[in-house]
């Protein structure tokens, strides 16, 4: 499968549950449906206004997961309608993404946290980390800034101040309200409300007019069942996109299959796929702490082996983000970054290089 099928796939499994598996050696075979009249179509050129629409396609796919498959067709249950419906679905994926791409452009950006416009840059980084206006006119030509507001609690006065510097600034490309915030108070304090993100985004909307509103979410499970469940979501905060920051190398694990549980708990939370921002791991060692299971662990800096391996699973459900994330450039907490002078770090970076410069 292409990178465009397995995002519809992807999308199609989560919606219709895992038993619809046994349909996978075939789903990119029968991409190409016949119309009412018999004639062989592109299933991309089905019209968006499909009556079938998003949940009646996943309706028309659960309806034959206990039907027997043949090896090169469908079961005979699946109707004409239901191979409109799944055509209809799989635009609609397509489109969405698109729309939502880096201003339309198509063109994914890609973010560091923590350096300097000239530094990220040579890596082929394009969006920056910022915080005031003197650092966004600064940047390197075509580069967009990021501004980090680090705020969650509502349309203040504060919060106003920080943004309003910034309104018409050609240089803008968006808002990050805060890091992971917390729903519950457990972990970060103060317990943040998704309508205080809600109001920010609301006035971020009605002020900054195509500044484009980020969060990173707290994985408020585990290693082995992450979970956004009744946190934060584009229906509950209006914010555009939503990070997600699985790190699958530790100390005791790589584990790729983190990025699809991470993925999956999201979109049952209400994030569609095409809100996520994928966040890599581009650091390790360092006093942060984890734990992988019942065992208390720490991660540690990917090689660029492992590094390509994560962009790859990552691009299975989002192959065009509207930007990617690496975190991060610099050192926070003692650790090994993507901007640190060691080996490993030098070719860690060349490794994101020659992602961010891919055609």
């Amino acid at each position: 499968m292409d990178a465009t099928t397995i995002l519809a796939w992807q999308q199609l499994r989560l919606e219709a549950g895992p038993s619809i598996e046994q349909m996978k050696p075939n789903f990119s075979v029968h991409l190409r449906r016949r119309t009412m009249r018999g004639d062989l179509v592109d299933s991309w050129s089905m019209p968006t206004s499909s009556t079938c629409g998003y949940g009646a396609a996943v309706r028309a796919a659960q309806s034959i997961k206990s039907e027997p498959v043949a090896p090169t067709a469908w079961s005979p249950k699946f109707t004409r309608i239901g191979n409109l419906c799944i055509s209809a679905l799989l635009m609609m994926l397509i489109c969405s993404q698109s729309a939502l791409s880096a201003g339309g452009s198509g063109k994914t950006l890609h973010y560091t946290s923590g350096g300097p416009g000239v530094a990220i840059a040579s890596a082929g980084f394009d969006l920056a980390d910022v915080q005031s206006v003197e650092q966004l006119n600064a940047l390197p030509p075509g580069m967009k800034g990021l501004i980090w507001l680090n705020e969650s609690s509502g349309v203040t006065p504060r919060f106003i101040a920080k943004v309003k510097p910034f309104i018409g600034n050609p240089r803008l490309f968006g808002f990050r309200l805060c890091d992971e915030p917390d729903i519950t108070g457990k972990y970060h304090s103060p317990a943040v409300s998704p309508a205080a993100l809600k109001a920010e985004t609301e006035w971020i909307r009605a002020n900054v007019p195509g500044a484009v509103t980020f969060v990173t979410l707290m994985d408020m499970g585990s290693f082995e069942a992450p979970a956004f469940m009744n946190t934060f979501n584009p229906a509950n905060t209006g914010i555009d996109l939503f990070g997600l920051d699985p790190y699958p190398v530790r100390g005791k694990a790589f584990d790729l299959d983190f990025i699809d549980r991470t993925v999956e708990a999201a979109v049952a939370a209400g994030i569609p796929l095409d809100r996520i921002v994928p966040v890599y791991q581009a650091f390790g060692g360092g006093n942060w702490k984890t734990r992988t299971g019942a065992a208390a662990d720490v991660y540690v800096l990917p090689t660029p082996d492992q590094a390509k391996q994560i962009f790859a699973r990552w691009a299975t459900y989002s192959p065009a983000p509207v930007f990617d994330f690496a975190y991060a450039w610099g050192s926070q907490n003692g650790d090994i970054k993507l901007g640190s002078a060691s080996p490993e770090a030098l070719e860690l970076r060349l490794a994101f290089k020659a992602h961010n410069t891919a055609p």
